[in-house]
């Protein structure tokens, strides 16, 4: 099945008391429509008490079968009507004994089927969700096999020939038809929603093109598809290369994985509406000294500055023929936006992390102001140079800290092992946790040095130290008219944004020594 839904598949006894059974579905053959439920595709129901309806009418309640079971021949159902509290359990008891309503049929959702050579599938999963009483069962098998009668005089039997009883047996048969009816209009709509979608075509236009139909002709028999499906196809050396395939068989985009580091996701994130933000800042304390009792005060001079993070300018366009936009029914476009969304988020990453801060942000690995701890060989890196870059911190931004490295320098930490072999890193408590050293989160950053002399593989600090100002969402505008004369539109995609260092006492970063 594509798609879920409801499917009916329907055979049964009742006594004075509404006790009924039967066999609600029959493993030995296929049902009206070719489908077959194998045994243990019912195990699930085994032991549930499932809802008694007439006609898979859910307004229609007669009461619950509460015995189901999986046997060699069928599955089989026991239950009781409620005669004596359900008028129409009482009517459809009625029926049974009139023999008008003979059928039982399982209402179930699919899980799992497979098609079957000559039409039907091989239902292996399902889910049982209710057991009717019908007049035309899918399965014919499918039975009331036990009625316990009453003791009934002539008259009541007579009774049970009345034109009610009758008028009653029309409705019910109508009311399967409808049923049989809209059943196979949902068949026919799910096996056209199954069909691969064809392009290329009238939107009106439901038959596959004359190539569609030939390739398909070409898959199922090879050369022996005839003359008329192989000459509409396009041939070339039929030993070299065989029959192509219709060009409309390919319409999925084929895309490389685009990374980019998440130190957005941990810097400090601002927004502003000026070319330029300048942050007031404090650059040293007052000088507060110890006198005696009759000494006289002296004056401290706190120093204050500005730090400005200037917001600078990301952009480019992107040139689409018409003809290419109008064929991809707008997926060429959306691929665009996409492709440029990725491009501008993995420039503006990186130059966080290594930018210059001419015409750019100011990137986090090449701020002079940011401190610096020697590890112990230029070539390597060992666990207590975690520890002395961890503790060089101040507590306050220490326990606020975030570990920032690349996939390399990340597989060197995770090998770093104790005199008894242990690996000093340990993986994460839980799913869904991150990773930590010494306690503290540990994110990848790709622009980070490798392991080397004179190289800053790792750096540690509350990454709110670092400030990102935006100024302008990504903004793409689609201008069709400045190469119109070309047959191409044009989208020009541009982004402002800034960053800098507002806090370097916040960071510290491991290097190497020279070799």
């Amino acid at each position: 099945m594509t798609i879920e839904r409801l499917e009916f598949k329907a055979a049964f006894t009742a006594d004075d008391a509404g006790a009924i059974e039967g066999k609600a579905w029959d493993f030995s053959s296929p049902d009206r429509v070719g489908d077959v439920i194998e045994p243990k595709a019912f195990v699930g129901a085994i032991g549930k008490s499932l809802p008694m309806l007439f006609a898979h009418d859910q307004a229609q309640v007669l009461g619950t079968w509460d015995s189901v079971t999986v046997e060699a021949d069928g599955l089989k159902v026991k239950g009781k009507m409620l005669v004596d509290d359900v008028a129409r359990a009482k009517e459809v008891r009625a029926l049974l004994r009139a023999k008008s309503v003979t059928g039982l049929s399982v209402g179930f959702m699919t899980k799992k089927a497979m098609p079957r050579k000559g039409g039907g599938r091989t239902i292996s999963d399902l889910d049982l969700v209710e057991v009717s009483i019908v007049a035309v069962p899918a399965h014919p098998d499918a039975q009331v096999s036990q009625i316990k009668e009453l003791e009934m005089t002539t008259a009541a039997v007579a009774e049970n020939k009345t034109t009610e009883t009758e008028v009653k047996a029309a409705d019910l048969k109508a009311a399967n038809d409808n049923i049989a009816a809209l059943a196979k209009r949902l068949e026919d709509a799910e096996t056209k929603l199954a069909r691969p979608a064809i392009t290329g075509k009238a939107a009106n236009d439901n038959e596959p093109s004359a190539e569609q139909k030939s390739f398909d002709a070409y898959l199922r028999h090879g050369d022996k598809a005839g003359p008329e499906e192989l000459k509409t196809l396009t041939v070339s050396s039929d030993p070299q290369g065989g029959y192509l395939a219709p060009a409309e068989m390919s319409t999925e985009f084929v895309r490389n994985l685009v990374q980019y580091s998440p130190i957005r996701a941990i810097a400090s994130v601002r927004s502003t509406g000026s070319p330029s933000v300048i942050y007031p800042a404090r650059t040293g304390i007052t000088n507060a000294k110890w006198k005696g009792e009759t000494q006289t005060s002296e004056a401290s001079e706190p120093s204050f500055g500005q730090a400005e993070i200037p917001v600078n300018e990301i952009n480019t366009f992107v040139d689409i023929s018409n003809q290419l936009l109008a064929d991809s029914a707008g997926s060429a476009e959306a691929e665009v936006r996409l492709l440029l969304a990725e491009d501008f988020g993995q420039k503006e990453a990186s130059a966080f992390l290594i930018g210059t801060g001419s015409n750019m942000p100011k990137g986090l690995f090449v701020d002079t102001a940011i401190a610096s701890k020697a590890a112990a060989a230029a070539a390597a890196i060992s666990f207590d140079d975690f520890i002395t870059v961890f503790y060089d911190l101040p507590a306050v931004y220490r326990n606020a800290g975030t570990w920032g490295m690349n996939s390399k320098t990340l597989a060197a930490a995770r090998k770093l092992k104790d005199s008894t072999g242990a690996y000093l890193w340990q993986p994460a408590p839980a799913l869904g946790q991150p990773e930590s050293i010494l306690g503290r989160p540990v994110v990848e950053l790709l622009e980070a040095d490798d392991i080397g002399a004179n190289k800053s593989p790792v750096i540690f600090g509350d990454f709110s130290g670092y400030r990102i100002v935006d100024r302008l969402a990504l903004s793409i505008l689609v201008n069709p008219y400045i190469m119109a004369t070309n047959g191409i539109t044009r989208f020009h995609a541009t982004r402002r944004v800034g960053g800098a260092v507002l806090q370097p006492a916040k960071f510290r970063k491991m290097t190497n020594p020279a070799s």
